[in-house]
Parts: C-alpha cells; structure tokens; sequence
C-alpha cells in the first residue's frame, strides 16, 4: 500500500455457508444484497482454507506479516486468500506500505514485486511496468483513503515534511479521484491480459459528507472489466477506541476489495470505451433530470417555466455553464420516446 493505506484488519466470514470458489469470475450475484452476519467467532478457517468462500471477508486477526503499528495495515490473511484464489505467479503492490502484501506472497513462493513513495516510488506519475520490468499476474495498491491519513511529514508513518505526492495529501475529493483512477490505469497497463488488478479501498464520512471512494473508483473505470467487488469488515481501528453519542446513521465498519479483470484489448479501444460510457451518463443524467423536472411542474410546462425551475434546483452548478439551456433544449429534442412539443415553445411527458 505504497502511499500507505487506509485499512484496518479482517477476519473470518461469520455465518455464511459457501463453497470455496473456483475462478474468481463465478464471484456475482442478481442485485444488491443484505446480508445478516451472526456467529461473529465462527472459526477463520471455514474460510480462509481454500480462497475466499464468498464476497465478504472478515479478519479479526491480522497475522504475524508487516508492522502491526503502521496506520491503516491490512491483514495479512486477505492477501492469503486471495493468492489462494487467484493463484499468482507474479504479484505486485505499487503502495506496499509495512509489507505486509509482499511477505505474505514470498511466504507463499510467489515472485513479488513492492514499491512504495516514501522508497521514491509514485504510483500516479512513474510507470509501474517500466519499473517491474515484466507483466503481472495479480496487482492490488491499498492507498489512503482521501485525506483520511496523511503519511508523509509529521504525524505521518514517514518523512519529517509532508510530500506533494502523498495521496493523503490531495486537495480534495475531486484530486484524489484523478490521482487514483491515473494509479489504476497504471497498474492495469502493467497486468497480463487475463490477471487480475484492483484496489483495497474505504469510504469516509465526516460530518455531512460521504464520500464513497469505491463508487468514484468503479465509475472511471472499464465496466466490462470489473470482476469482483469484496466487502471486508474492519477490525482494530483508531476509531473503536472513541465513544461516540446516538448516531443518526450507522458506523462504518467495511472495507472494500475491488478486483478487474484486464481484457487483451489496446489502450485506445479502452479509453474510447471509457470515455463512450461516460457520455452516456452524462446524457442519462440531463434526460432524468428534465424529466423530473417537468413531472414537478404537472408534466406539462413552458420552456421559460423548465428553466426557472431547473435554474432553481441548481443555481450554482449552473453558473458555470452559460450553455446549460441549450442542452436542455437538445435533451427534450433528442428524447422523442420521453418528451413531447405539445405547442411552440410547450413540452410534455409522453
């Protein structure tokens, strides 16, 4: 976890009667899912013993390997058990932190490869197949989670200033979602088409603001490359030591491990794809929002009405964009199937 990492430890699965799985891509499921967990100190074998028996992973213990005093180190039995699933032969972690990834993997007999910032390794600038000199088969970083942790400088694990590059360091939100889908890229440039790239990542609340950083990770990337979204639950934070009053909403106690699968396919083809997909978000986005819009008003309105009443909704997104009412016009043209012009200058839900 090279610009270190945000995590904290897991352990064994409770209550949850799977199957140790075969190829990582069996993992699925038909929509969201709920999952009541009992039995907390079911035995950590049940499913550490083969891989991982289902996409939830908890690891109260979290092993001899890396620096149990490192900020945010992860167990040292999720990367087992992911070896144990994936089967590697080459595995590297570009923000390796205490090294606990990587003394996990040597333990196991797989070439491993670690870098990490504070050793002069960056993640988002320098490229990580240059650097390991051949393709790998599994590539999991394990960054901070926004400015959650800062690393470098004082306070830090490392350093006596902080680094402009610590990703605990970015700006805000918006900073450190370039930064990471850049790592991200980076590290599937570096994976052999079929392996395996991904990332261990939290979500932050402070005060009113959630931030849901696997969300952010899963939107810039390939969707047709994402193979597995893990859920592992947190043991031994810094925050279970606190004493918190009534919470209007509930703690967070999970992490995620999030895992693609690198598809033979050239870097052009993907960013067309990518950028392809994010246009039609941004389409989906206008069309929803006119439409809700008009339903507000009746289902029926004048354009002049539309956009009083979107100007309303968003006053300060839209000030930035002097041609926000041609694209509403464009949405309700182009939208035939949603929109009707009912009268010059009059539009209705269909």
């Amino acid at each position: 976890m090279p610009f270190a990492a945000g995590a904290d430890t897991f352990g064994a699965v409770p209550a949850i009667n799977f199957n140790p799985m075969g190829p990582l891509r069996s993992f699925g499921c038909c929509g969201p899912c709920f999952i009541q967990v009992e039995n907390h100190n079911m035995t950590q074998q049940k499913t550490a013993a083969r891989g991982m028996g289902s996409s939830v992973i908890s690891f109260p213990d979290r092993g001899p390997w890396g620096d149990s005093k490192w900020r945010g180190n992860a167990s040292g039995h999720v990367y087992r058990t992911l070896f144990e699933q994936l089967s590697p032969k080459v595995f590297v972690d570009p923000m390796v932190g205490s090294g606990t990834s990587v003394e996990v993997a040597r333990e196991m007999g797989i070439e491993s490869y670690s870098y990490d910032l504070r050793d002069g390794y960056n993640a988002v600038t320098m490229d990580l197949l240059t650097k390991v000199g051949k393709h790998a088969d599994l590539i999991v970083s394990h960054p901070p989670y926004g400015s959650m942790i800062r690393y470098a400088g004082p306070g830090g694990m490392w350093g006596d200033k902080p680094h402009p590059d610590d990703l605990g360091n970015c700006i805000d939100d918006a900073d450190f979602h370039e930064k990471m889908q850049a790592v991200l890229l980076n590290q599937r440039r570096a994976t052999r088409p079929g392996g395996y790239y991904g990332t261990l990542i939290g979500d932050w609340r402070r005060g009113s603001v959630y931030s849901s950083y696997q969300a952010e990770m899963i939107a810039r990337m390939p969707s047709n490359e994402l193979a597995a979204v893990i859920i592992k639950m947190q043991h031994n934070c810094l925050s279970d030591l606190k004493t918190y009053g009534r919470m209007k909403l509930p703690k967070l106690v999970h992490e995620y491990l999030i895992l693609w699968e690198k598809r033979g396919v050239s870097a052009v083809v993907l960013l067309s794809g990518m950028v392809k997909e994010q246009a039609q978000r941004v389409t989906g986005t206008w069309k929803n929002i006119v439409r809700c819009v008009l339903q507000g008003l009746g289902g029926k309105a004048s354009l002049d009405k539309l956009y009083a009443a979107i100007a309303a909704a968003a006053p300060e997104r839209l000030a930035t964009n002097n041609f926000w009412r041609e694209k509403v016009r464009q949405t309700l043209n182009s939208n035939a199937d949603t929109f009707r012009n009912e009268d010059r200058g009059i539009w209705s839900l269909t």
